[in-house]
């Protein structure tokens, strides 16, 4: 019963933290949705903040180990050649972790947070634009290195590569609730892109 409560605090607090951001949401609002008193809260978190970190830890838990797995790929021999490969980092970055429930909501709140706190939009940046941008650029070295694609500057090829993906979250997943058909608006704009994208390198060899 304590464990399942204190999901039921995490749950809660992060689908109205992501809705209305961290400082318009108070103690009373989390209790009032959790159907549990203020005293019962502060047993199992110190403070609201205490929460926010939770979360935030837990995140950043689980998008380790969603990198930690692309790269045991690269490094365990599923090359980016095989044709399987980028389908299987866009499902692993596009289901599981853009579109990932826990996530997204956690990805808004940080979005929502950055512009007042500075830690905070240090976290948003690794995630958002750091960390996926460092790992496509390992892969286009790969490509270059086998010779798939024509020698050039993987950091500005992962650039051009992400940023049309980053603003299609931005505008599909990250932008009001997250339905089935914002699901599909961004899974049919990012896949073209890749598709376009991938046309024209190998056709500029």
């Amino acid at each position: 019963m304590r464990n399942n409560t204190r999901q039921r605090i995490l749950e809660v607090s992060l689908e109205l933290f992501s809705q209305k951001g961290f400082s318009a949401v108070s103690i009373r609002d989390i209790c009032g949705r959790v159907q549990i008193k203020e005293s019962t809260l502060y047993y199992y978190f110190r403070n609201k903040q205490a929460v926010f970190d939770e979360l935030v830890s837990l995140f950043e838990k689980k998008a380790e180990e969603m990198m930690k797995r692309l790269e045991e790929g690269l490094n365990g021999g599923i090359f980016p050649s095989n044709g399987n490969f980028y389908r299987n980092v866009c499902d692993a970055f596009f289901e599981n972790y853009l579109m990932d429930d826990f996530c997204n909501k956690v990805m808004r709140l940080l979005q929502i947070e950055q512009y007042g706190n500075e830690k905070v939009r240090e976290i948003y940046d690794c995630w958002m634009f750091e960390k996926p941008l460092a790992f496509q650029g390992k892969v286009f070295r790969m490509l270059m290195e086998a010779g798939v694609i024509a020698k050039s500057d993987s950091v500005y090829l992962a650039v051009k590569y992400y940023a049309p993906i980053s603003m299609f979250a931005r505008r599909w997943l990250f932008a009001g609730e997250l339905t089935e058909e914002k699901k599909g608006m961004f899974r049919r704009e990012a896949y073209y892109h890749i598709e376009r994208f991938f046309a024209e390198i190998k056709a500029g060899e």
